[in-house]
């Protein structure tokens, strides 16, 4: 019996496995599947950007007939520009479809992307790559060729205000926000905007740029911007006028698009200002008119040193150098013509401003209170104060020889420090009150009291004796000084009579007579050239001839550079008086 159940179990084993093998055999077979056939709807695309949202282009394939569950097959949708052979491509993937629709943002995006310029036609190629779901088995659709055109489609830029009235006094205050929508919708990576700005009507022919950044939809600006906005658009200190916005979008490829226009209405501040008048160096020349220095501490305070005179007639303010009658002239002058600090006013150019009696003269105008000061005296013109003398001001004044320039001739020790300084005390708190000057690490010349800026005494460091200081802000975009030793003058030239030409350490030295007056009697050969050296060589501090004819036989001063004095026209016995506070040569 036991032998009998063994013979059974082999043959029952046997039976299943001719079974099995026979259960393989009836398994499916999995084919390679085949390319798919690819068209599209269309072969010409014009959109415009109300089709971003929408589709605009579809397309359809045939089934691959891999053997699979239809809903795992892959499709990779290839796109690229003509004939490149899919090199630089972009792609889309669908699982499971047969099918795709792009909307005009896909499209756009996708031009964009190529670096194509918008409203220009260009030929794309279009192929699907099939597989199973795992990658396997992939294999190329036809191409299709569609020409597409990438429409425009631009921010739209808005402003919180549209009329903007600037004030030195609220200079910082907000002044309006611009907004913008997102530029080049589709487009895959950042977009980077610029705010533009032009004057009106000009149609942005040389636009003024301002950086925003990428994917950035806000800007703030503040009144001291809009001003500058106006300021740089034409739009002169006082008036009033437009400045046209917009906002400049540009892919990484370069392609650019504009914003919708706003317009913004500003009225200015100056940030310039001129003095004028028969009371000043200028008289009512404004080609002559010369520059206010701008206070950094006082938003809206302009301030000059010049020698005025009772007689004249008086002074005005400018907001350009140019003629009277020019449209974009602004004319300060008093509401009732007299008084050392008066009320302004531009109303028919306002009443000329009446000097009370010679002197030098501070002359601080403060447009954000619509007031001006003309102080004289102690508080009116630059001294010195320092070691020399004791640091208690105020110092002995400077000479005032034209506007924003002064000079003194001062005895100084070895490293004596001292400070340029203006007024009675050190308070400088108030803007009518003391200013002083400090020496920047650079060697520039700076108003104490400057936000964000600091500087240190001025300091002697040549041989004790007289020094020549000069404060110059001549150039008030470029303030300089002038420190050099002044215990010397010499005549040279070819024009002095027995005295070798152009030798300065054979020249004759002319006498210091005080209060910058240097003298000096001796014969000039007739129409030759001479110059002042203050030293004995070379290289030391000169005057030249400035070109500017005074009285008779006056002539005024240059330093920086200009033409020898030519001689009289007769040879002779000549007195040379040279004044180095009025900036003038005498020959007689």
């Amino acid at each position: 019996m036991k032998k009998f159940n063994k013979y059974l179990s082999i043959a029952a084993a046997t039976i299943l496995v001719f079974a099995s093998c026979q259960k393989v055999e009836d398994l499916p077979f999995y084919t390679e599947g085949k390319a798919v056939a690819l068209t599209a709807d269309k072969t010409t695309v014009v959109a415009t950007a109300a089709d971003s949202a929408r589709s605009i282009l579809s397309f359809s394939w045939t089934n691959p007939e891999y053997k699979q569950d239809t809903s795992l097959f892959k499709y990779i949708l290839e796109i690229d520009s003509a004939n490149r052979n899919f090199v630089k491509n972009t792609q889309r993937i669908v699982v499971g479809q047969r099918s795709l629709n792009l909307t005009g943002k896909d499209l756009n995006g996708i031009l964009l992307k190529f670096g194509f310029n918008i409203g220009t036609a260009y030929d794309l190629d279009f192929r699907v790559i099939s597989s199973y779901g795992n990658n396997n088995e992939r294999y190329l659709s036809n191409v299709v060729k569609v020409k597409i055109t990438p429409y425009n489609d631009p921010s739209v830029l808005t402003t919180t205000a549209t009329n903007v009235v600037c004030s030195p006094a609220t200079q910082s205050q907000l002044a309006t926000t611009f907004n913008w929508s997102r530029s080049f919708n589709g487009y895959p990576t950042a977009v980077t905007y610029t705010l533009q700005y032009d004057s009106a009507t000009k149609n942005f022919s040389v636009p003024k740029n301002i950086a925003i950044g990428n994917d950035i939809f806000t800007r703030d600006a503040i009144q001291r911007e809009l001003n500058d906005h106006g300021l740089n658009c034409g739009i002169t200190g006082g008036t009033t006028g437009r400045v046209e916005y917009r906002i400049k979008a540009t892919t990484s490829e370069g392609a650019t698009n504009y914003s919708n226009v706003v317009s913004i209405t500003i009225k200015t501040y100056p940030v310039k200002l001129y003095l004028v008048g028969g009371s000043s160096p200028a008289g009512w020349s404004p080609a002559a008119a010369s520059a206010f220095i701008t206070d950094p501490r006082f938003p809206g305070v302009f301030y000059t040193y010049a020698t005025l005179t009772s007689g004249g007639g008086g002074i005005k303010f400018l907001a350009e150098n140019t003629d009277w009658n020019t449209p974009t002239q602004v004319i300060y002058g008093d509401v009732n013509g007299s008084g050392n600090t008066g009320d302004l006013t531009t109303v028919s150019g306002g009443n000329n401003i009446v000097v009370p009696t010679d002197g030098v003269y501070r002359i601080t105008v403060d447009l954000a209170n619509s007031k001006y000061y003309l102080q004289t005296g102690g508080i009116g013109a630059v001294g010195l104060v320092g070691a020399f003398q004791g640091w208690s001001p105020p110092g002995p004044k400077m000479a005032c020889f034209a506007p924003n320039r002064l000079i003194l001739l001062q005895n100084m020790d070895n490293n004596h420090e001292f400070k340029f300084h203006d007024g009675n005390a050190w308070d400088n708190s108030t803007l009518n009150n003391a200013r002083w000057y400090d020496v920047t690490a650079g060697g520039n010349i700076i108003l104490n009291g400057t936000p964000g800026q600091s500087g240190n005494n001025f300091q002697w460091t040549g041989a004790t004796g007289r020094v020549r200081a000069i404060f110059d802000y001549g150039n008030v975009s470029s303030p300089g000084y002038v420190l050099v030793a002044a215990n010397e003058m010499r005549l040279v030239g070819n024009g002095i009579q027995g005295v070798p030409d152009w030798d300065p350490s054979n020249s004759p030295q002319m006498t210091y007579a005080g209060n910058g007056v240097w003298t000096i009697t001796t014969t000039l050969v007739a129409n030759k050239e001479i110059k002042f050296l203050a030293g004995n060589a070379w290289g030391a501090f000169d005057y030249e001839d400035n070109g500017d004819a005074g009285v008779a036989n006056t002539r005024k001063l240059k330093w920086e550079g200009g033409s020898n004095f030519n001689t009289p026209a007769t040879t002779g016995v000549y007195t040379i008086t040279l004044d180095e506070y009025k900036q003038t040569v005498r020959i007689q």
